[in-house]
């Protein structure tokens, strides 16, 4: 990793005070990150957040006041908004997909090796997706398994009048992301150059109003239930 980068800049927001501490000492020792704020809340994590503006921010889910997911929506309607990696010890269904719904890079549980967190802190940073080994389980059981009639047309009606917005080749931009691929491989697809898979993909998250291709391959799926 280049060193003459500045470090990566992260807010950590926690209700436990012994995990901030913790979740300090293991960032601060790598050379390429470094915490620049800590909240106990959803609330203070916007605060410090609109103060630091950090690269990350490595966010808990269930604290006292204001959550985990609201304060991601909320962050991410700020300009030039963090990256939000969900750091959680929970990981039923409605967790793991609530956090990408709304707007979080990764989904990390709190028992995962330090090692690993730090990996997901860098990939995130870079603007890439990461999901724990159990998190993926539950995105791949919420799609493939049943849940009610009602709230799947919901869903299913709500991702086809967003993607009722797209041209054609933004439709199968979008259909190509959901399938996991990167530009490169969109581009071949699609017989486009990669400049041209970056605009649709620009053209994507402002018609879908979302943030990261996490959030387009969910909606995608939805409007296919």
């Amino acid at each position: 990793m280049d060193t003459e980068r500045e470090p990566v800049r992260v807010v950590i927001v926690d209700d436990d005070q012994l995990v901030r501490m913790a979740l300090r000492l293991v960032i601060d020792g790598e050379p390429d990150l470094a915490v620049v704020a800590e909240a106990a809340d959803g609330n203070a994590a916007i605060t410090v957040a609109d103060e630091q503006r950090p690269d990350v921010v490595l966010m808990d889910v269930r604290m006292p006041g204001r959550d985990g997911l609201s304060a991601t929506r909320e962050l991410l309607t700020r300009p030039a908004p963090p990256r939000v990696l969900v750091l959680t010890t929970f990981d039923s269904d409605d967790l793991v997909l609530g956090a990408l719904r709304a707007g979080a890079l990764g989904f990390v549980l709190k028992d995962t090796p330090p090692p690993r967190i730090l990996d997901a802190v860098r990939t995130v940073a870079e603007g890439n997706p990461v999901l724990s080994p159990a998190a993926t389980a539950r995105v791949i059981a919420a799609a493939t398994g049943p849940y009610s009639s009602a709230a799947r047309g919901s869903a299913r009606e709500a991702a086809r009048k967003k993607l009722s917005a797209l041209t054609e080749r933004e439709l199968d931009t979008a259909r190509a992301v959901a399938d996991g691929l990167g530009n490169p491989q969109i581009a071949e697809r699609l017989h486009i150059s990669v400049a041209t898979v970056k605009a649709h993909t620009s053209s994507l998250f402002a018609k879908l109003a979302v943030e990261n291709r996490v959030q387009i391959a969910l909606l995608v799926r939805d409007a296919e239930e």
